[in-house]
């Protein structure tokens, strides 16, 4: 026999066979993997919330000195005390008097607007607040264990969404990330 004959006729079966396979292939129509579990993946995050709180406190604090040198405590006790001293005695006893009570009154009354000065409190109402953080947990879903049968081997994937009773099969091989779809696939 001719070479050439023999070898176009196995090339012949070869092609055919091919494009047999391609046929058979393309009007088997489409082809599912079994969906046998689908379990919701949750996770849990924490949140916190920053808030600020405030409260009005009562504080004291010495009122502000006019007279830091108490000039009109010393001056008003240099008269008191001249007054009173110019009671006491006559003559040139009555000077001495006066003088020395002058003395000891300024003395004094230094003294009285020292203290005063000191002790004069008021009290004022401000408002604190600081920021205080709130914490909470909360759970949201992450997806879900997709677990599927395909050749008869069991396998687990995660996705973003439920993909109901079965997973489309392309190529040979299970298609788990829908391409701008959210539905389920189901069977027909």
């Amino acid at each position: 026999m001719n070479n050439k004959i023999i070898i176009g006729a196995v090339a012949a079966v070869l092609i055919g066979g091919v494009a047999v396979a391609a046929y058979q292939r393309s009007n088997s129509g489409p082809q599912f993997a079994e969906v046998v579990r689908v379990e919701p993946v949750v996770e849990t995050e924490t949140v916190e919330t920053p808030r600020e709180v405030c409260e009005d406190r009562v504080v004291s604090h010495r009122k502000p000195v006019r007279d830091p040198n108490k000039i009109g405590g010393t001056v008003a006790g240099a008269v008191v005390g001249g007054l009173l001293g110019n009671q006491v005695g006559g003559g040139s006893g009555r000077k001495i008097a006066t003088a020395a009570g002058a003395v000891g009154g300024a003395f004094a009354g230094r003294k009285v607007q020292e203290n005063y000065q000191e002790n004069n409190i008021v009290q004022s109402t401000q408002r604190e607040c600081h920021t205080v953080t709130d914490t909470s947990t909360r759970e949201r879903q992450a997806g879900y264990e997709v677990t599927y049968r395909w050749n008869d081997e069991v396998r687990t994937v995660r996705m973003d969404r439920d993909p109901g009773v079965a997973l489309p099969v392309v190529d040979g091989a299970v298609v788990t990330q829908a391409e701008g779809s959210s539905q389920p696939v189901s069977r027909q």
